[in-house]
């Protein structure tokens, strides 16, 4: 979490994204203020409808006083719909410029970030943050500026009229912005905790659906609801504590104001029968107080709804304000015509500068080499995979490619060079078509059917329904396993990629199915340089060089045939993985999860 800011601070920056749209606000507070002069106009029409028709029985000048009153309510309500309809305009362009940065922001991020943050967090924050400040950018602020504008104005116009009268009806306004203030303090620290709280709920709701299948599978649905419950119980009591703000706060401001109402239309009465005050004044005067009423009750309304806001924007401003753990150098270079040489030295990395997963780890892997890496769980494999491309940086040493630190080249040109097929399949709720082009500019048809010829998928994607352009559902519901890792395959193949990253990239397919990718791989892989965490015993023995980690170390290298004879640790596995695939299975025995 980023540091507590004054709420002013936030505010200010929140109205800074209105910017671009000035003409609009322009334009709406124009409305408002043309709004405001025909308000202030109506009272003294009404004077003199009393005093100036009514008390000498004029009917001509009440026809047509009443006939502009008329008039002035039409051009109120014109004046109104443009105020309304230019500001909804900026504070809309306000939401779509904050969700564009936000989404920008979340991209940019490093994976340090994404490991500690929770998906429903950020989704309430990217949702329902968003439109809070749309609204306090839009509507609030503008019915707040109109009502403190009005209320000066009608103020101005009671002083103008009766000093001595106005002087006892703005007796009651201390009171009511010191109550305004208290409330709204209250509300904003409420406020906050309700945002948290509904974005424990959406993170709540989003990991039950992401894992429905493994909670049905354990029987766990009366355990996730009661977990929810909870949740949503801690929600409601903080609701249930800002609505008893509310409505202690908001009938109280309105009580303040009508016994400063009453004690005026008292005291105004008195002078009227003094021969102090024409009647037409003492209405006019009742009129502009009931007007002002109005003003009071928003600030009730409005001030808690900034206090929100003020909550929202800080919530949005720690996503934009933090640091990404890989940021691209001022001066970094593309990286032209990649060849695919990688060399760690010394290479240390810490996942938050804390845990320690490698140690000066140092290997050179030349172009068209194929790297295996094999080791216990947690020994540093996919640490090393993510290093290459730079999802993190490392904590000690250097990685180049190509004889450059990755450091120094831009994000775009390191990662374009490199092809990943990860062992978790990540599909996009879209077509098999966007899922394999995805991220590659210019591909064509062809290019899309060669591809998936190679990885073994055109057969089974021509059978579904609307071939390429069949919907795979969320995560690639509607697939199997082995068919979304084939078409992952194919969104690896099509991009062409210099350095490939396979991380047991064929262990959702059957042995068959296997012989058919691997072919296509090895195709694939001549003169490319590519590191692979595989399972199977055909991709180790294929591997121009293995390592072997151990606890974040390097502990052997070489080839199969030198590691059968140089590493205990190596024979080992190898005697596992033998036997597994003696079972006819191809897949680690009982400690082959050790790779």
């Amino acid at each position: 979490m980023s540091e507590r800011v004054p709420g002013g601070r936030t505010l200010l920056r929140c109205y800074s994204y209105l910017r671009p749209y000035w003409p609009r606000c322009l334009g709406g507070l124009a409305g408002m203020l043309l709004a405001d002069g025909v308000n202030l106009l109506s009272p003294q029409l009404i004077r003199a409808i009393f005093d100036r028709g009514i008390s000498v029985g004029d009917l001509r000048l009440i026809a047509t006083l009443v006939g502009v009153l008329v008039g002035l309510a039409l051009l109120r309500g014109i004046f109104t719909f443009l105020q309304g309809r230019w500001i909804e305009q900026a504070s809309q362009g306000v939401a779509y410029d904050l969700r564009n940065v936000i989404q920008d922001r979340l991209s940019a991020l490093s994976f340090a970030f994404h490991d500690t943050a929770e998906t429903g967090q950020l989704l309430s924050r990217a949702v329902q943050d968003v439109d809070r400040i749309r609204f306090l950018t839009g509507r609030a602020s503008f019915r707040l500026l109109d009502s403190s504008v009005f209320a000066l104005a009608t103020l101005a116009m009671l002083l103008a009229m009766n000093v001595r009268l106005a002087l006892a009806a703005m007796g009651m306004l201390p009171l009511l912005v010191l109550t305004a203030l208290r409330f709204g303090s209250r509300q904003r620290g409420l406020s906050r905790d309700i945002q948290e709280q509904l974005g424990v709920l959406t993170s709540r709701i989003e990991q039950g659906l992401r894992g429905i299948r493994i909670v049905r599978a354990f029987a766990q649905e009366e355990a996730e609801i009661d977990r929810f419950e909870a949740e949503n119980g801690k929600w409601r009591t903080l609701s249930d504590s800002l609505a008893l703000n509310g409505s202690v706060f908001a009938p109280l401001l309105i009580l303040v104001a009508n016994l400063g109402v009453v004690f005026t239309v008292w005291y105004g009465g008195r002078l009227v029968m003094a021969g102090g005050l024409s009647l037409g004044e003492l209405v006019a005067f009742s009129a502009y107080l009931g007007q002002l009423v109005g003003p009071v009750r928003l600030l009730g309304m409005i001030a808690p709804a900034i206090a929100v806001s003020v909550s929202s924007g800080e919530r949005i401003f720690e996503i934009l304000d933090a640091r990404s753990e890989v940021t691209e150098a001022p001066d970094a270079a593309p990286l032209a015509d990649p060849r695919g040489r990688v060399e760690f030295e010394n290479v240390s990395f810490a996942y938050f500068h804390r845990f320690t997963v490698l140690h000066d780890v140092s290997f050179t892997v030349e172009p068209g080499q194929v790297v295996a890496l094999l080791g216990a769980t947690g020994s540093g494999k996919s640490t090393i995979i993510n290093l290459v491309p730079r999802f993190y940086d490392v904590t000690g040493g250097r990685i180049l490619v190509d004889g450059r630190d990755v450091r120094s080249l831009t994000l775009a040109s390191l990662r374009g060079a490199i092809g990943i097929v990860l062992q978790e399949t990540t599909l996009f709720a879209a077509t098999v078509r966007e899922n394999i082009l995805f991220g590659v500019d210019g591909a064509g048809e062809d290019d899309l059917v060669r591809a998936a010829r190679r990885a073994q998928a055109h057969d089974f994607i021509v059978r579904m329904p609307d071939g390429y352009d069949t919907r795979v559902g969320e995560r690639g519901a509607t697939l199997s396993g082995g068919q979304k890792q084939r078409i992952a395959i194919a969104r690896a193949l099509v991009k062409d990629p210099r350095i490939l990253i396979l991380d047991d990239a064929t262990s959702s397919v059957d042995a068959v199915t296997e012989r058919e990718i691997q072919t296509a791989l090895d195709e694939l892989m001549r003169d490319r340089t590519t590191f692979v965490i595989a399972h199977r015993l055909g991709t180790i023995r294929r591997a121009d060089v293995i390592l072997v980690l151990e606890a974040g170390r390097i502990v052997a290298r070489g080839t199969h045939e030198d590691l059968l004879g140089m590493s205990p640790m190596y024979a080992e596995v190898f005697a596992r993985q033998a036997l597994g695939a003696g079972s006819g299975d191809g897949q680690p025995g009982p400690g082959g999860a050790a790779c």
